[in-house]
């Protein structure tokens, strides 16, 4: 026999239903471009057309014949290559320093550390002009890369932060109270309890590093070009349907990289 709790009121029931419509729409309206990007990739015509009428893979051997993106493709994955590590490990060591220790001007440092995120970055990459120009390394791999970093860190720093801030600590104390060094408890303890961190740091560091443009534009050279530049000025110069499948080769990736994820420690760990 239904109750008074089983019974839920028509009032209630159009709000579901309202919020279920719009959370629907929500969705439609960030995939749906996706969707388009993607199936247009595979359209034979120069102007593609959605739906496409048939499908090929003429802009795809575009691409793969085309020494320009080919380079492009390897200089933007030799920067994930070496940005991704440096700022994990950079942003691991900066966040449990400003978690776990004290001292004067902690509050600015983390500031500063997280001034990225404030700054534009437009502003961000002419500084990196003068800095690296005057330094010798504007349009170099080493520039792009610091510049890259710089823009990951705070990424890295917030993710690993928030791990360390909902871990218990009484269990570092627990492992150094059954004699366990610092080191070891860091290692042993402290590392894969903030794992999920880590990871989720790694992540976000390595998406921007792989999809930066405004830093970048200041900082590469004819030799220097990563993708999402090439990407940026090619379609400013010409239209062509090669930059579709660019885009449908970045989305399989971005599939397989969360079904990684979700496989290996889970996207709520990871996010």
């Amino acid at each position: 026999m239904a109750t008074d709790r089983d019974v839920i009121p028509a009032s209630n029931r159009a709000w579901r239903l309202l919020g279920t419509a719009s959370g629907g729409l929500v969705y439609l309206f960030l995939l749906l471009p996706i969707l388009v990007i993607f199936l247009s990739a595979f359209s034979p015509d120069a102007y593609p057309q959605f739906p496409p009428k048939s499908l090929s893979l003429r802009w795809f051997e575009a691409f793969f014949s085309n020494p320009a993106w080919i380079k492009a493709l390897q200089i933007s994955a030799w920067l994930l290559l070496v940005v991704t590590p440096l700022t994990t490990l950079l942003g691991t060591t900066a966040a449990y320093a400003l978690a776990r220790l004290e001292f004067r001007g902690r509050d600015l440092l983390q500031a500063f550390v997280l001034s990225p995120l404030i700054i534009p970055q437009v502003v961000l990459g002419i500084a990196l002009l003068y800095v690296l120009t005057g330094a010798g390394l504007s349009g170099s791999m080493i520039g792009l890369a610091i510049g890259h970093i710089l823009v990951a860190l705070p990424y890295a720093v917030r993710t690993v932060s928030v791990s360390l801030a909902s871990m218990d600590r009484r269990l570092e104390s627990a492992s150094m109270n059954l004699g366990a060094t610092p080191a070891y408890t860091f290692r042993h303890v402290t590392l894969p309890l903030i794992k999920p961190g880590i990871v989720a740091g790694a992540v976000f560091a390595a998406v921007t590093s792989f999809g930066e443009v405004s830093v970048s534009l200041f900082l590469t050279a004819p030799g220097t070009v990563t993708m999402p530049v090439r990407i940026f000025t090619y379609i400013d110069q010409t239209f062509d349907p090669v930059v579709n499948a660019v885009s449908a080769i970045f989305i399989v990736l971005a599939v397989l990289a969360l079904v990684l994820i979700e496989r290996t420690i889970g996207l709520t760990k990871a996010m």
